[in-house]
């Protein structure tokens, strides 16, 4: 891509968190011209025509894509095989075609199917960067500023689209890395997609036991900061878990596993060995968060 890289239409379906916060930081960056936002809901469109991360509104995506040099799904990876559907016919012969969705295998085969020739053109790719909010209004610029963009290009992707998926993402500060899609997969299961499961399962566990108003008004920062990612948005999850339900349950299995040897001390008042096993979990975790920071240094 050449130095001033600028891209003339983007379209970005799904005018929430990820697609919004794009559209802003890309603005920022004065690397796009104009932005069209396609939604479901008309409220949520006229909330990012009124923050000015669109400049232009659609509930239907076919008429949007005409002429677009670059469209982003940003959608829940379950509504991702009717939009492909939907939008094929009217894609342009230049145009890229990128996702922003937490699974990588699923969608491939969804864009592989529906997408035709334009195939070539689309690059799977997922931010590493989030909140646990949702729609036009959580969207802010400096979302992915120093987070990793993880692309799973395939044999037929051409060269250009990736530059140019990949040139975008640079102008909203993220660090580019390539993954295979099956590999992606297995590494989010377990440090993503397992921890979002784990949250919302505590709360209903809680939610679940007698008085849980009384309980939850005990509790501290200790419960806050285990289930922050459980007020996320319920359809963007279900989604991820059906789609990604081979990893998920092996990162499940595991999971269960380490519970139980710990159940199993805590019930035979095993002090030595749930010592030992909280050690290993806080020396694992001061080491990673050391790379971290030194990563975030770089």
């Amino acid at each position: 891509m050449p130095a001033k890289f600028k891209i003339g239409k983007l379209v970005v379906v799904g005018v929430g968190l990820i697609g919004g916060s794009f559209a802003l930081a890309l603005k920022r960056a004065k690397a796009v011209k104009r932005v069209v936002g396609v939604g479901r809901t008309r409220k949520n469109l006229a909330v990012a025509l009124r923050l000015g991360i669109i400049d232009e509104a659609h509930t239907d995506a076919a008429r949007a894509v005409e002429g677009a040099d670059l469209v982003l799904l940003g959608t829940p990876v379950g509504q991702m095989p009717e939009i492909m559907a939907r939008i094929a016919p009217y894609l342009s012969a230049h145009t890229v075609i990128s996702d922003g969705g937490s699974t990588k295998q699923d969608v491939i085969l969804y864009a592989r199917r529906l997408l035709g020739d334009h195939f070539a053109r689309f690059v799977p790719a997922h931010p590493i960067a989030g909140t646990e909010k949702s729609g036009a209004a959580a969207a802010f610029p400096e979302l992915y500023r120093g987070k990793n963009l993880i692309i799973t290009p395939q044999p037929e992707t051409s060269a250009r689209a990736v530059r140019m998926v990949s040139a975008a993402w640079k102008q909203c500060g993220a660090r580019i890395v390539r993954l295979k899609a099956q590999e992606h997969d297995a590494i989010f299961a377990a440090v993503s997609h397992l921890p979002h499961v784990v949250a919302f399962a505590l709360v209903n566990a809680l939610a679940r036991r007698p008085h849980p108003r009384r309980l939850f008004g005990f509790s501290g920062g200790g419960l806050r900061d285990t289930v922050r990612i459980a007020g996320s948005s319920p359809e963007m999850w279900r989604d991820i878990c059906i789609a990604n339900r081979t990893g998920l349950l092996a990162a499940l299995d595991d999971y269960e596993v380490e519970l139980e040897m710990m159940r199993s001390a805590i019930e035979s008042g095993d002090g030595a060995a749930l010592e030992q096993m909280f050690g290993r979990a806080r020396a694992a975790r001061e080491k990673w968060l050391l790379r971290a920071s030194a990563r975030s240094r770089d």
